[in-house]
């Protein structure tokens, strides 16, 4: 009777990771948006990041740091809802299975490499409409795209390039995910693990500074990817239609012969400043939520 009890079943419990994930990954995408913003305008070659923000001010307005924020929300609907979800419902199967003891550091690292592989394969649409939103400006005017929103980007890229096309970056896109959340969802189990039963630390502290290391080491190892990722998915065709770049594993031989291993970290500061914070308000979005659910037994 108590293991039945202890084991919830029903829709809810099956989906409250998935929802709860992705509920707090659009809440961090709304403060964040900005500052992701400046992160792909350096990243396109447009100067520092005061250079960028200055510029993007003068030329465009404030409502520049928010363009592609529908794609930016989608993005988090589609990726963090099932890659949070996915490792939360891995890791749970995985103590299980262990006994109930907590999981070594190389089972938490793969649980979060095949729930960011997941994620990035439902998120990839968003994640395309989002950097062609973000980078439009930034084209001459006969190549801008002029989507009005993440639909009509979503729609246009169907119509003009055909429904595979929505997964082009996809392989780079999964393979930064896949470091991202390897470094994001095991390095923040096992440093709660470590503050909370190591050191002794209260909830609050905790959370903050599980989600600290969390955001730290997500940057580490994703920014060389997101940096492949974001040159395919922008590179636009020359006159005799033929692309700069033939795939992600071309793109990363000519850059490292152009600019060596450093260009790979083409505004790291700015990125580590957008990823990490997301990170962070993620967790803490999510711890908030789980404690609300579980204040009206949820």
């Amino acid at each position: 009777m108590d293991s039945e009890k202890a084991k919830p079943k029903g829709v809810w419990y099956t989906i409250k990771p998935f929802v709860n994930g992705g509920t707090s990954g659009m809440l961090a995408t709304c403060v964040i948006q900005p500052i992701d913003m400046i992160k792909v305008r350096i990243q396109l070659g447009q100067g520092s990041a005061g250079v960028v923000t200055r510029t993007m001010l003068k030329n465009e307005g404030i409502g520049a740091f928010y363009k592609g924020l529908s794609a930016g929300l989608l993005r988090q609907a589609t990726y963090t809802t099932a890659r949070l979800g996915t490792f939360r419902i891995l890791t749970n199967k995985a103590i299980a299975a262990n006994d109930g003891k907590p999981l070594p550091l190389y089972q938490k690292a793969l649980c979060g490499l095949t729930a960011g592989a997941i994620g990035a394969c439902f998120g990839s649409p968003a994640d395309l409409a989002l950097i062609r939103m973000q980078a439009d400006a930034t084209l001459p005017a006969a190549q801008r795209r002029h989507y009005k929103n993440a639909f009509h980007a979503l729609y246009r890229i169907v119509a003009d390039e055909g429904v595979l096309s929505l997964w082009k970056g996809a392989g780079p896109t999964v393979v930064r995910a896949m470091a991202l959340n390897m470094g994001m969802l095991a390095s923040y189990d096992q440093s709660v693990e470590f503050f909370k039963d190591s050191l002794g630390m209260g909830e609050l502290m905790t959370v903050v500074g599980a989600s600290a290391v969390s955001g730290f080491f997500a940057s580490a190892c994703s920014l060389p990817f997101d940096y492949v990722k974001t040159q395919i998915q922008k590179m636009q065709p020359d006159a005799e239609g033929r692309y700069p770049y033939s795939g992600s594993w071309d793109c990363t031989i000519k850059t490292l012969k152009s600019g060596g291993p450093l260009k790979f970290y083409t505004g790291f500061p700015v990125y580590c400043a957008r990823i990490a914070p997301h990170v962070m308000l993620t967790w803490i979005f999510l711890n908030q939520i789980q404690k609300a659910q579980k204040s009206i037994n949820l």
